[in-house]
């Protein structure tokens, strides 16, 4: 769906393996009034990390915000399998790694939207940086920004209770037991890399300005592991804008409050130091 979307608007679909898909922006953003590609070789490039089983249309809703400003967008999903052995979560890592190093995208600045399970896959990327920083410098320094929707933070249990919502929702009670019980079991392949990943994250090796996007009903994510995230990685000296709400929905921040959303997208991307980014965020209902 969401690749017919896109090619029925001058965006180009390339999809360059199973869960990987690398949309082309041709459009001229109608904000602009000019051709948003200045060159091909410093066209700032999103990698878009989806929450896990996040249907076409909702991903195409956060890609067409995009596609307005000017972005190419590569899109790589995640699955369960990699959560559940993390192993296979970091060849996911390193492969994504490699591809944003190939000759493709090798010069192109970067920016990160990372939902709720994306985060994960995130920060596998960043175990395999922090094991060798000077390799990756390049890399690293083509990272202009990043952006954390409703990263699944806080106990074992939550993310036990992410599994059950996501990938077998009618049986969300059965699914956490479950999860729970195979994560005690394979302790040293599960929680002692979730543990791993998570201190990564927390000491991130690319310190660039993030914006963060929560509320505090989230089951999946504890609001107040996510504030002494952001107080953490502001001692660290990181410019780190928050927008959090009381009421709002898991990955779902752009539909219930679409204004204050884009509001806040618009101004992080337009402090970063990226010239091509001359149109405004703005979203077509």
């Amino acid at each position: 769906m969401l690749a017919r979307t896109a090619l029925s608007r001058g965006i180009t679909a390339h999809r360059l393996s199973k869960n990987v898909t690398f949309y082309m922006n041709e459009v001229v953003s109608p904000a602009s009034g000019c051709q948003t590609q200045a060159s091909e070789d410093h066209k700032p490039l999103m990698l878009m990390l989806p929450w896990m089983g996040a249907r076409p249309h909702a991903v195409a809703k956060y890609c067409d915000i995009y596609f307005r400003t000017g972005f190419d967008v590569l899109v790589v999903e995640s699955e369960v399998q990699e959560f559940l052995w993390p192993r296979w979560g970091l060849d996911h890592g390193k492969r994504l790694l490699e591809l944003l190093q190939s000759e493709r995208f090798a010069s192109r600045p970067l920016l990160v939207h990372a939902f709720s399970i994306g985060g994960f896959t995130f920060s596998q990327l960043l175990i395999h940086v922090s094991q060798d920083t000077q390799k990756y410098q390049s890399l690293t320094n083509r990272i202009k920004g990043q952006v954390f929707d409703s990263l699944v933070v806080g106990s074992l249990e939550r993310m036990a209770i992410g599994l059950g919502k996501t990938v077998f929702p009618r049986l969300e009670t059965l699914v956490k037991q479950v999860s729970l019980l195979y994560f005690s079991i394979f302790k040293h392949q599960t929680v002692d890399h979730f543990n791993t990943s998570i201190d990564v994250f927390w000491n991130t090796p690319i310190p660039v300005p993030a914006l963060f996007f929560f509320c505090e009903n989230d089951a999946l994510s504890d609001a107040q592991t996510m504030e002494d995230l952001i107080s953490f990685w502001r001692k660290r000296g990181i410019d780190v804008t928050a927008k959090k709400w009381e009421d709002s929905t898991h990955a779902g921040h752009l539909k219930r409050h679409p204004q204050e959303y884009l509001a806040a997208l618009d101004f992080f991307f337009h402090s970063l130091p990226i010239s091509t980014l001359k149109a405004k965020i703005y979203f077509q209902r």
